[in-house]
C-alpha cells in the first residue's frame, strides 16, 4: 500500500511498503518509460487459477547443476517474460525458485501488487501479500549491490535478515532508487526479454485508482518453465 505520513507544515510524505510477508520502506519512485503499445493482455483465468498450493516443511535440497545456465520462462496474462537466473550469485534462492517452478507452485497465481513506475509483485499463494511456500532461504545481496530496471528479486518481511526469501518475488519496472537506498533483497535474476510485458502489467489500473495495490482485473501467471542449458 502507499502509507501516508503527515509532515511538518501539514504536507504529506509518501513511502512504499511491501505488505504481509514482504515489508520494507523507501522513498517514492520516479517516472519511467511506459509499456509497449503492442502488448495485449488477456485476463482469462488459467486452469491452475484458484488451486490450493502445497507448502513444504523445509527448503529443498540443492539440485542446481554447476556450469549450467538457468532461465525462467514466465507466461502471464499479458505475454511472456524471460528471465536469466543468477544461480552462482544466489544459489539457495535460485534453487528454491527453480524447485517451486517445477512443482508448478507459481502456476495460476496472480501479480497481487503493482506499484506505478516501480515494481510488480507476485508469487503469493494467498494472493494478499501474506503467503509463502512454508520455508525461507537466505542469499544476502553482496555489499555494493544496486538494482536496475528488469531485475528479479525476492520480497521479505521488514524484520528479517537481508536476503531472506519465501516465494514472493518482484520485478523492477521503474526507478530502483527506493531499493538501492536499502539493498536488502535477494537478487536472483534479470529480464532478458519481456520487460515491456512487465511494464504493461505495472501500468494497469489498480483497485480504486490507487498507484499501489492489486490490479482491478486479476493478472495471472499462467506458468513458469525452467530451461537449463
Amino acid at each position: 500500500m502507499i502509507a501516508l505520513v503527515v509532515a511538518a507544515g501539514g504536507g504529506t510524505l509518501l513511502f512504499f511498503t511491501f505488505t504481509g510477508e514482504d515489508d520494507t520502506t523507501g522513498p517514492t519512485a520516479g517516472p519511467t518509460p511506459g509499456p509497449s503499445s503492442t502488448v495485449q493482455c488477456d485476463f482469462t483465468a488459467p486452469p491452475a487459477a484458484g488451486e490450493e498450493k502445497r507448502t513444504f516443511a523445509r527448503a529443498p535440497k540443492n539440485t542446481l547443476q554447476p556450469n549450467k545456465t538457468y532461465t525462467a520462462v514466465m507466461e502471464t496474462s499479458c505475454g511472456t517474460i524471460e528471465l536469466e537466473l543468477f544461480a552462482n550469485e544466489a544459489p539457495n534462492t535460485v534453487n528454491s525458485f527453480v524447485f517451486l517452478a517445477r512443482q508448478k507452485f507459481f502456476d495460476g497465481l496472480t501479480f497481487h501488487r503493482v506499484v506505478k513506475d516501480f515494481v510488480i509483485q507476485g508469487g503469493d499463494p494467498t494472493g494478499d501479500g501474506t503467503g509463502g511456500p512454508g520455508y525461507k532461504t537466505v542469499d544476502a545481496p553482496p555489499e555494493g549491490t544496486t538494482y536496475v530496471a528488469g531485475d528479479l528479486a525476492m520480497a521479505k518481511a521488514e524484520a528479517e535478515a537481508p536476503g531472506t526469501a519465501g516465494s514472493q518475488f518482484f520485478l523492477v519496472t521503474g526507478n530502483p532508487g527506493p531499493l538501492n537506498a536499502q539493498p536488502d533483497y535477494a537478487l536472483i535474476g534479470r529480464v532478458v526479454s519481456g520487460l515491456d510485458v512487465a511494464r504493461t502489467i505495472e501500468q494497469l489500473p489498480a483497485a480504486g485508482g490507487a498507484t499501489d495495490g492489486a490490479p482491478e482485473q486479476p493478472v495471472y501467471i499462467t506458468s513458469v518453465r525452467i530451461v537449463v542449458e
